[in-house]
């Protein structure tokens, strides 16, 4: 026993520790990537998550997984053919501790899991997004409870009993099919470039909008072109498409109306299939209401400005 022990060192202790910090790490990723996920799929327009967004909150769950994922399942690997060599480290003081703590955090995380279900459910604020979220918590927290529970009770690896092992390579395949549908659901890097260059194009828009009411704010005329909204004392200068790097579209189309124009690589997640943009707001300085909803291609935004709502501005008496 005592040779056995001598075999023990840092390195026992670090592989340990390094599991555990894995599985936790792994463990809160795969629950953001699902509750991603769910947000994408169902969509809650009340929710901060709505739309493009849900998309670029599975960035970090995905980027995490896939590099912190493998590296877990091959330290316990490693973990698990060191300890069939060396059973008696299996009665490490580190290991044990961190054995009971996984499992007190899961029961932890259910107990409150169920406790906010009952809570809801008593609210009258069940929904379906919120029901596989809470399933898909009890799913994680409990998988971890019964693996590291064998893990204590048995002397011998999951993978050597028959139904552990089924359980064990289930949860590992049901992992690795969420991360797959995850980048998946998440679109593929060209895409999500060409989507931000489509939301530089809606910013700049935005921008060019409040100079020009501003303009006539000021002048009571609208801007002939774009060209002269410069200021060379703010140092506005009117932005210019990101990628062609030509001027946007612009013309004034009555005294208190005006276009502006752009192309597109994409569609907004707003804008309804097949249907030019129809902006519910007129004159609004930020994008709400589909005011800067989108199809792909060349559109323009008609926009009429409300002497009541932007009233020209006071001119100083002359004297």
């Amino acid at each position: 026993m005592n040779n056995t022990i001598k075999k023990t060192g840092p390195k026992d202790v670090f592989l340990q520790l390094g599991s555990v910090l894995g599985l936790y790490v792994s463990v809160f990723a795969l629950g953001a990537l699902v509750f991603g996920l769910i947000n994408i799929y169902l969509p809650d327009v009340l929710s901060y998550d709505y739309g493009h967004y849900g998309r670029q909150g599975l960035r970090w769950p995905l980027a995490v997984l896939t590099i912190v994922w493998p590296l877990y399942l091959w330290l316990n690997s490693y973990i698990g053919k060191d300890l069939a060599q060396n059973p008696l480290k299996r009665e490490l003081k580190i290991r044990k501790w961190l054995l009971y703590f996984t499992i007190f955090a899961a029961v932890i995380v259910i107990a409150g899991d169920l406790i906010t279900l009952i809570f809801r459910f008593l609210g009258g604020e069940l929904t379906t997004r919120f029901i596989l979220k809470v399933v898909t918590v009890l799913a994680i927290a409990g998988g971890v409870f019964v693996y590291y529970g064998w893990n204590i009770r048995k002397d011998v690896s999951a993978l050597t009993h028959q139904k552990m092992k089924i359980f064990v390579w289930a949860a590992v395949t049901l992992a690795f099919a969420a991360i797959i549908f995850g980048f998946f659901s998440a679109g593929s890097p060209q895409a999500e470039r060409l989507r931000r260059f489509d939301e530089r194009r809606v910013s700049d828009l935005q921008n060019i909008q409040y100079q020009i009411i501003n303009y006539w704010q000021s002048k009571e005329v609208l801007p002939e072109s774009l060209a002269a909204l410069a200021d060379n004392i703010s140092g506005f200068v009117a932005p210019v498409d990101p990628e062609p790097g030509e001027p946007y579209g612009y013309s004034a189309t009555g005294k208190l109306d005006f276009e502006l124009c752009a192309v597109f690589n994409t569609a907004s997640e707003d804008a309804k299939a097949k249907d030019a943009p129809r902006p519910m707001a007129t004159g609004a300085l930020y994008p709400y209401d589909g005011a800067w909803a989108h199809a792909s291609g060349r559109v323009c935004f008609s926009r009429n400005i409300d002497p009541e709502l932007y009233p020209p501005l006071e001119k100083p008496i002359k004297r």
